[in-house]
């Protein structure tokens, strides 16, 4: 299900707001502008203040340098998005191409939650093993 808040995401300035404390400001090639027109959001940890994800293509990206181009940064890390590749303004489109762009969007979160469960399996696959091992060694 699609939130409203989800969907504001797809206008500019939401994803503009995002950027409170973002530590690259004037002078940079990543500046909040920058990064909100390449897609991204900014979602900070305590340890990282420079987190960002692409609100379409859910790819997180962190340890940006001045110097770093948003968009050439996301097309290099996520070359699939659809968002970087739009020829027209989210304004623009009609609403036939808005739900196919949504439906994108949603093959992209489907993606995601399936790679972070894969990875959560393949780890705790990993854990029994050792485990076992772990026993059998103490049996012999």
């Amino acid at each position: 299900m699609v939130t409203p808040e989800e969907c504001d995401l797809y206008f500019y300035e939401k994803r503009l707001q995002t950027y409170s404390g973002w530590p690259f400001t004037g002078g940079c090639a990543c500046t909040p502008e920058n990064m909100a027109k390449a897609g991204f959001i900014h979602c900070p940890t305590e340890n990282s203040p420079d987190v960002v994800q692409c609100f379409f293509c859910y790819k997180e990206l962190e340890g940006w340098e001045p110097e770093d181009d948003p968009l050439q940064e996301h097309k290099r890390h996520s070359p699939n998005c659809t968002f970087i590749g739009l020829k027209k303004s989210v304004e623009d489109m009609t609403l036939v191409e808005l739900l196919k762009l949504q439906k994108d969007r949603q093959k992209f979160l489907l993606k995601k939650s399936t790679d972070e469960t894969m990875e959560k399996f393949r780890q705790a696959a990993q854990n029994t093993r050792s485990e076992l091992v772990k026993i059998i060694t103490k049996a012999n």
